[in-house]
């Protein structure tokens, strides 16, 4: 069961940092039950998103505003991040 608690809260951490143009949120977590940083409210994710703040950056770059933007939630709320940047 997706934890819109969790979704909402990195949504609202994305939104302000990075103004994204898309910003698609998947929990991922249904498909790790049982695997290390399992957590019930949600723990593994997949982002999927666009900003204006991307451009002329490379991936590694792009990834580290998405690391900065979501601050503490990784590694304490977040298990493991998926990110495609469009």
């Amino acid at each position: 069961m997706p934890s819109t608690k969790r979704i909402n809260k990195i949504r609202e951490k994305l939104m302000a940092a990075l103004s994204p143009t898309q910003l698609d949120i998947t929990d991922d977590s249904h498909q790790h039950h049982g695997h290390a940083g399992f957590d019930e409210e949600g723990s593994h994710f997949t982002v999927t998103i666009a900003s204006p703040h991307f451009q002329n950056k490379n991936l590694v770059e792009c990834h580290q505003l998405i690391y900065q933007a979501l601050g503490t939630m990784v590694p304490n709320e977040i298990h493991a991040l998926q990110i495609k940047v469009k």
